[in-house]
């Protein structure tokens, strides 16, 4: 694996604190949460930036869609504080079932 630039190891460091920060609110407010996880090609950042919250069934992954809107309002909100701008907020954070070990490279 290449070492990161001074740069990408700043967006690292901004990344693993936004989702760290989320994923504790995350399981105080949303049953069934197991981890949050993500993907980023820090060359394409934050273009390529992808929050998971995987939760641990179908039904309360069902409980928690609607508030699906609220948690990507909350990323762009964090990402911006940390001088991180998203283009569309939709596009990087999703609720799933799937954790990374089931995540397929490309």
């Amino acid at each position: 694996m290449k070492t990161l630039s001074a740069v990408q190891q700043k967006q690292q460091a901004i990344v693993f604190s936004v989702a760290n920060r989320l994923e504790e609110q995350g399981r105080e407010e949303l049953d069934g949460l197991v981890q949050c996880w993500f993907d980023v090609q820090y060359h394409q950042f934050p273009g390529s930036l992808l929050l998971r919250f995987q939760f641990n069934n179908d039904d309360s992954l069902a409980t928690a869609k609607p508030e699906l809107k609220k948690w990507q309002r909350r990323l762009s909100a964090a990402l911006l504080k940390k001088g991180v701008v998203l283009k569309d907020m939709r596009r990087h954070l999703i609720f799933t079932l799937e954790g990374p070990e089931n995540e397929v490279s490309g």
